[in-house]
């Protein structure tokens, strides 16, 4: 990414990020939607991807720069294509994609269905990969950013998220592994870590015996759940700054030298509480979280439906 000077686009000057454009996946709701509305305030034209596109319309006529709305499913490359060759034309080549979309699904591996289960991984960590291959001929023209949205789920796999913990861990690894592979061609990868943060992902979590057990026994500070609002602003300095690690909240950084003992840590929460559990809390069949997340399995179930008759 270059300004006539020949300087990184989103370094020096007093706006970094006016007039360039950025790509947001699920963008519809949640984080997505809050940082579509920082960057744009930022200055930056925004094309809104996501699974509803009444939605990311709704909040597309709220921002106050130029806009695009792409409805589109990660999983899916030719609508991805498609989506690139869009913004490109519409609004110019990207500098910034934020590999946003993603889904949880909560409940014992062994009572959720193959299909959903796969689902979460081809979201999470495929439907990245789908983003980063689509936008990275325009990433590369601009010297531009991309961003991972990974979680602290990839620090220690937690019992009954089985295939959230996998696909965000998997997305860490990918975003690593891109960034020494672009990095020479001027482009930037960051790995942004979210903590607990107050999306419709997270209603619910008390009914989680697991999940409420992780949070429970954590210090009383890293209990907080941060606003969306809070963490997209903290996402925008990040990607002002084409940060290599963005963490949600700031204090995260100092949890990286601990890593190797996290596992262990919630093992040993969660074995307490998997044991103190009734039958029936473990015996659930998985279910998706949060509004998204049921959006985008009714899509995805009533398109691979078998024809009638």
């Amino acid at each position: 990414m270059r300004t006539a000077s020949g300087g990184d686009g989103l370094r020096g000057g007093a706006s970094p990020l006016r007039g360039r454009v950025a790509v947001v996946t699920g963008a519809a709701r949640g984080v997505g939607e809050h940082l579509a509305r920082s960057l744009s305030a930022a200055g930056m034209r925004v094309a809104l991807a996501g699974r509803e596109e009444a939605t990311l319309r709704e909040t597309a006529a709220t921002l106050p720069g130029p806009t695009l709305c792409v409805e589109c499913d990660v999983t899916d490359r030719a609508a991805l294509a498609g989506a690139a060759r869009r913004v490109e034309a519409e609004l110019g080549p990207a500098s910034v994609v934020v590999a946003n979309a993603g889904i949880a699904v909560s409940g014992a591996f062994g009572r959720t269905s193959a299909e959903l289960w796969q689902r979460v991984i081809d979201v999470n960590l495929i439907g990245s990969a789908n983003t980063a291959r689509a936008f990275l001929p325009q990433l590369l023209s601009t010297r531009g950013y991309f961003l991972q949205i990974a979680s602290t789920a990839a620090f220690g796999a937690a019992p009954m998220m089985s295939a959230y913990c996998a696909s965000k861990a998997g997305a860490e690894s990918f975003a690593l592994a891109l960034r020494g592979e672009v990095e020479p061609d001027g482009v930037r990868v960051g790995v942004a870590y979210l903590h607990w943060t107050g999306t419709e992902m997270l209603d619910g979590i008390d009914d989680n015996p697991v999940l409420a057990a992780l949070r429970r026994n954590q210090p009383r500070p890293a209990r907080r759940v941060h606003s969306p609002q809070q963490v997209a602003r903290w996402l925008t300095r990040g990607i002002t700054e084409r940060a290599p690690q963005i963490y949600a909240p700031p204090w995260l950084r100092w949890c990286q030298p601990l890593r190797p003992v996290f596992p262990a840590l919630v093992a040993r929460t969660t074995r307490r509480e998997l044991r103190a559990a009734a039958d029936g809390e473990l015996a659930t069949a998985g279910e998706v979280l949060g509004a998204g997340g049921h959006a985008d399995w009714n899509s995805y179930r009533e398109s691979h439906q078998p024809p009638a008759g």
